[in-house]
């Protein structure tokens, strides 16, 4: 595989970037195509695009062959812009290489290699000895990393990219004293929360949150402002919901809890033996994790998500304690913090239950990566230094 970075784009290549770029907004067509990698794919031949994919969802066609049904006949003798390596291996589907070599494609572009140790290199190798030109264009491998950091975690270190969603007032408070949230933010920062479980593998909170709030985090479209387009693309997300997820050290949910009533997948983790012979195994998956201070090790609870369930992006919707315990484990990828311009008072819940601090150099410093207004609410997106 021959390596492509700006300076040696020649005539040739000259408006790969962006067919790349084209490339890579396809991939975006659907939040997620969990648990597979978000890909997109251009034809192109004596200059002219004469075929686009992208992949939907796991079982439906992959972006190249997407591209190759439009191509026709043309795509024989065409250059293919691809986000990540063509899979070479069988699976749901067939592999794409071989897709690209039978259609006679000359040339091949990808931004990235696939992390997938089924793929990583065997899909430029397969295509190489067919005799294709397989390029890699440099200057795109973050961007391509970027479309499925949750995909290339897990693939790469066995865990999911862990998303932390929070909410808070302009006094960095979640609730009342007396327990009452709804609503801090506005219906824009909600459809926006919903948009984002929407593309997580799996919403996981607590078992406070579960006991405090009762909530169902369950995916309800008529909440999401998609518009008729985006319902279409991501259609196969709208009818298979994110896995929830409890951690629940000793077993606390109850039976009568809108978790266990709202239709969808439920996963209990937990400590406790006599969990597997509970009540609420009728209901919910009961899965055994080791124990750390009293509660479930949640180090252990995201590597089983990854690799039993194979869930790429986690996102969590939780209280301060489990908050706390995920930022302190170092667990936490990424924060979403939704500002709301209220006050609610110095004795209402705070965001985080970190104690003790005594100065400022023990403070847990974040860096802004960005920062958007969403309705009247501020969305605030940071990793942890």
């Amino acid at each position: 595989m021959h390596t492509l970075d700006q300076s040696q784009l020649s005539n040739d290549f000259i408006d790969c970037p962006i067919q790349m770029a084209r490339a890579i907004q396809l991939a975006e067509t659907v939040l997620s195509a969990r648990p597979n990698p978000r890909v997109g794919c251009v034809l192109v031949k004596d200059g002219k695009v004469v075929g686009e994919g992208w992949h939907a969802a796991a079982g439906q066609a992959h972006a190249e062959v997407m591209a190759l049904n439009a191509a026709g006949d043309d795509a024989k003798d065409a250059t293919a812009i691809v986000t990540l390596e063509p899979c070479s291996h069988h699976g749901r589907t067939g592999p794409c290489s071989q897709a690209l070599i039978n259609a006679g494609v000359k040339r091949v572009i990808i931004a990235s290699l696939d992390p997938n140790p089924l793929v990583s290199g065997q899909g430029v190798q397969q295509m190489e000895e067919a005799g294709i030109e397989v390029y890699h264009l440099a200057q795109f491998e973050q961007a391509a990393r970027k479309l499925n950091p949750g995909y290339f975690k897990r693939r790469e270190q066995s865990m999911p990219f862990v998303t932390l969603k929070l909410a808070m007032s302009l006094d960095g408070r979640t609730a009342l004293e007396n327990g009452k949230s709804k609503w801090i933010t506005g219906p824009e920062a909600r459809a926006d929360v919903q948009r984002m479980r929407l593309r997580s593998s799996a919403v996981l909170t607590g078992i406070k949150t579960v006991l405090i709030d009762d909530p169902a985090l369950t995916v309800r479209p008529d909440e999401m402002l998609l518009t008729e387009a985006e319902q279409s693309a991501n259609r196969h997300l709208l009818e298979q919901a994110p896995l929830r997820v409890i951690a629940d050290s000793q077993m606390q949910t109850p039976g009568t809890a809108k978790i266990l009533q709202a239709e969808g997948e439920v996963l209990i983790y937990s400590v406790k033996e006599s969990a597997l012979l509970d009540v609420l195994s009728t209901k919910a998956s009961v899965q055994l994790v080791p124990e750390t201070d009293g509660s479930v090790d949640l180090r252990s609870v995201l590597e089983s998500l990854a690799t039993k369930n194979e869930c790429n992006d986690v996102m969590v919707e939780c209280g301060p304690t489990l908050a706390a315990a995920l930022l302190q484990a170092g667990l936490v990828d990424e924060m979403v913090v939704y500002i709301a311009p209220k006050i609610l008072g110095a004795d209402a819940r705070p965001l985080f239950g970190i104690t003790g601090l005594q100065s400022l150099e023990e403070s847990w410093g974040m860096t802004i990566i960005d920062q958007q207004q969403i309705g009247s609410d501020c969305r605030l997106t940071l990793v942890p230094n």
